[in-house]
């Protein structure tokens, strides 16, 4: 989950879920308080697009964070646990063992958010939904062999 500046004296929370191997992003959730709620709606999101329902998973299915208070807080971790998912933390203050989501917000920053000047909460959702949408269908990502994350041959799997 990221902090985001949005509207004049505001700040809001951003928390995503992304496949390690496409790159993809499954589900995210902007607020305006950040709490395991935040968190734990982008998870949701996450299944419903990739498994078509809420459920327990059938596959072992591992999700990394930090060690923020979002993630391991009793709601989330139960919520996790609750459809059959693990959780990897990464080492305390070694932001490079979550290089994939770190790459991720410096890069939705530079081509987004620094981009904008968001007035409020929902316009701040419109324009980020549109960069999201173009990072996974169109945007060439160098670890992809220049290819967007749905073009992703895994997909085709």
């Amino acid at each position: 989950m990221d902090r985001l500046r949005c509207g004049k004296d505001r700040r809001a929370s951003l928390a995503v879920v992304i496949d390690c191997c496409t790159r993809e992003i499954l589900g995210w959730r902007l607020s305006d308080n950040g709490s395991s709620k935040t968190a734990e709606a982008a998870l949701e999101e996450a299944l419903i697009y990739r498994l078509g329902a809420l459920g327990r998973v059938q596959q072992p299915l591992a999700l990394r964070s930090d060690n923020g208070l979002v993630f391991s807080s009793r709601h989330y971790t139960g919520t996790v646990k609750a459809y059959g998912l693990t959780q990897e933390f990464t080492t305390p203050y070694t932001p490079e063992q979550n290089g994939l989501v770190e790459r991720f917000f410096r890069s939705l920053k530079e081509e987004c958010i620094w981009l904008h000047r968001f007035e409020s909460l929902g316009q701040a959702r419109v324009v980020i939904d549109r960069w999201i949408r173009y990072y996974n269908e169109e945007r060439p990502h160098q670890s992809l062999d220049y290819v967007a994350p749905r073009a992703h041959p895994a997909l085709a799997a």
